[in-house]
C-alpha cells in the first residue's frame, strides 16, 4: 500500500467528523463539503510524517478554513435576487441524498443554526469546537489568534446569546405572536421604522436554495419587488427586503413556535421561522423546499 493510499484511508476515517464540525460552523452542506475537501488538499501537500496528531491537525485545519469562509461572508456583499413572496418555487434537486439530508438535519436544530448565524466568526468557532466537540481552549486559541483566556470569553459570550435565544421562545407564545404580528403589520404597511424596531440590529435572514432558485426563475415580479439573497445580515438590509410586502403572509404555528406562512389556497408555498430574543427578531429562516415544508407541523393562525 502506497503512502498516499494509507494517508487517504486515514483521512476518510476522519471525514464524517470533519464534515460534522464544518457543518455546525458553516450551516451549509455544500460549504462544509468544500471545507473538508480543502483540508484533504492541504494534507496531501503536507509532509504527513511530521504530524504527530493527525486528528487534531485535521480539526485545526478544517476549523481555520471554516473561519476564513465565515469572515469572507461577513465582509462580502451578497448579490441580491428579486423575490416575490408569491413567486414560483424551484423544483427539488433530484440529486439530493435524502438520507444524508436527514442526518445533517438531525445534527443541529434550525433554531440553533439561526442563532449561530448571529455570532461573530470567532465566537461561533470557539463555541462549536469547545461546547460541541470538546476541543480545549488551549487548542482553539491559536486558530483564532487569541490567548486561551480570551478564547474562553468568546465561547462564553456565544453561550449567553444562545441561551438567551433558547429561553425566549419556549415560555411565551403570546409574546412571540405579538412580535411576529408587529413584523407582518409593518411589512404590509411599508413601515420601514416599524420593521427596524422589531428586528435585532444583527438579525440574519437565510433562504433555502428553492426560494432563491425560484426567485431567479421568476426573474423578479415587477418594479418594487423586494430583494432577497440566500443570506442577508443586518436590520436595515432585512427591512429593505420586506418593507411593503408580506401582504399574503399569515401568522402560523410552526413546530410549536410562532412563525408565518405564505399559503395561497391553503397550500403552503413558503414558511418563515423566527428566532426571537426578548422583543426582537434575531433570525429568520425562509423555507421553500416542498419536502421540508411537508415535514413541518404547520397550523395557520387567525
Amino acid at each position: 500500500m502506497s503512502d498516499t493510499t494509507a494517508l487517504a484511508e486515514r483521512f476518510e476515517g476522519n471525514r464524517d467528523r470533519l464534515r460534522a464540525v464544518a457543518y455546525r460552523m458553516l450551516g451549509s452542506e455544500n460549504e462544509a463539503d468544500d471545507a473538508v475537501q480543502e483540508a484533504w488538499l492541504r494534507l496531501d501537500r503536507t509532509n504527513a510524517t511530521a504530524i504527530d496528531n493527525l486528528e487534531g491537525w485535521l480539526t485545526t485545519t478544517t476549523s481555520r478554513i471554516c473561519l476564513d469562509i465565515l469572515r469572507s461572508r461577513k465582509s462580502r456583499r451578497e448579490d441580491p435576487t428579486a423575490f416575490e413572496l408569491d413567486a414560483p418555487l424551484a423544483d427539488p434537486d433530484p440529486a439530493t441524498d435524502p438520507e444524508r439530508q436527514a442526518l445533517l438535519a438531525d445534527s443541529i436544530g434550525p433554531a440553533l443554526l439561526l442563532v449561530l448565524e448571529t455570532l461573530a466568526p470567532t465566537e461561533r468557532l470557539a463555541f462549536v469546537l469547545h461546547d460541541m466537540f470538546a476541543v480545549s481552549f488551549d487548542e482553539i486559541a491559536p486558530i483564532v489568534d487569541k490567548s486561551p483566556a480570551a478564547t474562553r470569553q468568546l465561547a462564553s459570550r456565544a453561550r449567553r446569546r444562545i441561551q438567551g435565544a433558547e429561553l425566549s421562545p419556549e415560555a411565551d407564545l403570546v409574546r412571540q405572536r405579538r412580535v411576529v404580528d408587529a413584523f407582518l403589520a409593518a411589512s404590509r404597511n411599508g413601515d420601514f421604522q416599524g420593521l427596524l424596531a422589531v428586528l435585532d440590529p444583527d438579525v440574519v435572514l437565510r433562504a433555502d436554495e428553492f426560494v432563491v432558485l425560484g426567485a431567479r426563475d421568476a426573474g423578479g415580479a415587477g418594479a418594487g419587488a423586494p430583494l432577497l439573497a440566500a443570506e442577508i445580515r443586518g436590520a436595515e438590509a432585512v427591512t429593505a427586503a420586506f418593507v411593503g410586502r408580506a401582504r399574503g403572509n399569515q401568522a402560523a404555528l410552526i413546530d410549536g413556535s410562532i412563525g408565518s406562512t405564505f399559503a395561497p389556497g391553503g397550500v403552503p408555498k413558503a414558511a418563515f421561522r423566527f428566532v426571537i430574543s426578548g422583543d426582537r427578531i434575531t433570525g429568520i429562516e425562509v423555507i421553500g423546499d416542498p419536502d421540508h415544508l411537508g415535514r413541518l407541523d404547520l397550523t395557520v393562525l387567525n
